[in-house]
Parts: C-alpha cells; sequence; structure tokens
C-alpha cells in the first residue's frame, strides 16, 4: 500500500474528511483538549484522538479527522512505547531493580487501573515486551518500556516501587510511539499551527504534508480487495459475497480486515465465512461529496 500515491490522488479536503494528524502533545493540555483544539482551528465537525496521554505526558497522539473519527477504536488496542523518568525513593543498586523487573514485570502482568482512571477499577491482564532500565542518577533512573495498548506505565512504575519494597513514582513521561504512528513523523503544534496559517492564506502544502490518509489502517488490519460489480450495493451497507473477492487469503472467522476496490478504502470488515456470505460491515465509507 503505498500512502503516499493514495494521498497525492486526493484533495484537500477529502483528506480533512478522512484524515489522520500525528501531533506530538505537549506537557500541560489534556489529550481531549488538544483533540478539541485541532477541530477548531481546521474548522472540522469532530476529532477523535488515538489514546489518552496524562496532562504532564508529552509525545505521540495520533488525532483522527471527521469520518476518520469512525476508524478510532481499531487503533487504540496497537502496542505503545514510552521513555521515562522514575524516581525511587530509597536508593539502591539498579541491579536489584533490574531483576525485580526480570521475574514480575515482563511478559504477561495482571494490573488494576489507578483511581484516577476512566475504566472500570478491576484487574485486568497486560503484556510488557521490553521493560528497560538506561540510566541511573542518584534516585533518578531513565527507563524504556514497550508494551500492550491500555497499560498504565504510571502505575507500573508504582508496582514496581511496591515489589522492591522501596517506593517509585514517575517523574516524567513520553510516547515514543503508538502503533504505527511514532515520533519520527509526529507534528509538534507551532507546526500544525503554521500549516493551518498557510492553509489560511491559500496554501495548502504544509497541511497536506502534515495529514496521513486514513486509509492507513491498511497497513495494521489486512487488506480483503473486492470487485467493483456490486460496490454500489456495497457501499450501501450490504454483506460481501464469496463471490465479490478478488482472491480469499484465508482470514479466520470474526478476524477483522480492512476492504478496499481498486485502491480505494471501502470500509472495515468481520469474516463471516458463511454458505454465500463472506465478511459483514462494521464500517462502511461512504463516497465524499463537493
Amino acid at each position: 500500500m503505498n500512502i503516499e500515491e493514495i494521498k497525492n490522488k486526493k484533495t484537500i479536503k477529502e483528506l480533512l474528511e478522512f484524515g489522520i494528524i500525528n501531533l506530538d502533545k505537549p506537557s500541560g493540555p489534556t489529550s481531549f483538549s488538544v483533540s478539541a483544539f485541532t477541530a477548531k482551528r481546521l474548522k472540522l465537525r469532530k476529532t477523535s484522538h488515538f489514546g489518552t496521554l496524562d496532562p504532564k505526558v508529552t509525545g505521540v497522539l495520533p488525532v483522527a479527522l471527521n469520518r476518520a473519527c469512525k476508524l478510532t477504536g481499531y487503533f487504540l488496542g496497537e502496542d505503545k512505547e514510552y521513555i521515562g523518568v522514575m524516581r525511587i525513593h530509597e536508593d539502591i543498586d539498579i541491579e536489584i531493580i533490574k531483576k525485580a523487573i526480570q521475574e514480575k514485570f515482563i511478559g504477561k502482568i495482571i494490573q488494576m487501573p489507578p483511581v484516577k482512571s476512566r475504566v472500570k477499577r478491576q484487574n485486568r491482564p497486560r503484556e510488557i515486551y521490553s521493560f528497560e532500565l538506561l540510566q541511573k542518577k542518584g534516585r533518578d533512573i531513565l527507563f524504556r518500556v514497550k508494551c500492550e495498548g491500555g497499560t498504565y506505565i504510571r502505575k507500573l512504575i508504582d508496582d514496581l516501587g511496591k515489589e522492591t519494597k522501596i517506593g517509585a513514582h514517575m517523574l516524567e513521561l513520553r510516547r515514543l510511539s503508538a502503533g504505527i504512528f511514532d515520533e519520527t513523523y509526529s507534528v509538534n503544534m507551532y507546526e500544525f499551527e503554521k500549516a493551518v496559517e498557510e492553509y489560511e492564506k491559500g496554501n495548502e502544502k504544509f497541511l497536506r504534508e502534515i495529514i496521513i490518509p486514513a486509509e492507513i489502517v491498511g497497513r495494521v488490519y489486512p487488506v480483503m480487495n473486492i470487485r467493483e460489480d456490486n460496490l454500489k450495493q456495497i457501499l450501501t451497507g450490504k454483506p460481501i459475497y464469496k463471490k465479490d473477492l478478488i482472491e480469499d487469503e484465508g482470514w479466520k472467522v470474526d478476524s477483522i480486515v480492512s476492504c478496499f476496490c481498486n485502491g480505494n478504502f471501502v470500509g472495515m470488515y468481520k469474516i463471516f465465512r458463511g454458505k454465500e456470505i463472506f465478511a459483514k460491515p462494521e464500517f462502511v465509507m461512504q463516497e465524499i461529496r463537493g
């Protein structure tokens, strides 16, 4: 999938209607306020972000524009990577902490969401892929974590402090990546503002550069290509039949795929594999008019 090619074929209106901006959230505002500010500056109907960051936490915050908001749930569970600083309450050898991490905080862990969270407080399994201690200076330790989406890093540090019986809390945190979105291609708020200002003056070049076509969902979920014979009916929400497929690539029942026709995004589908019906729609992309 050539995202640049898809972008070049779209008008700026089409990008604003079904696009994503990978923002670099600063310390201070909430994720919601950054998303709302984006909508206000671009005069959009709505925006939504892919995964909340605490106000003081910085870093990758992808924001969906208009119809791309329908895809938010498909990106939320993606793996995340962070770098941060923890402060231990008693100064002990870093090797002791590393040992505790290897024994208790790598692989599948059970985590209780913090008191100040929007989800129900019950134990939830989460996977920690890596948890590295990079540098220690006094009681401050620079760390890097790669984990399953929905992991609370502040709680992870607190639990580590309890496990080692010395206490610990998080001082700073930055999200380096959220699924396929990373800080390499993120846009800070100053760059975003300048792009919008130029757009308001009639120069769309910089705004085009920072908007990612929402078709990039095809890099997260397998692409199912269909024929255009019944496309008109499919776009009204009808299921996809076996005869509509260009090729059956063996997707499992209940798996989610992104559907395309002649390179154009059609929608998100759940594999059904009935006698005739092959997949049922979860979200269908209607034609952008005007």
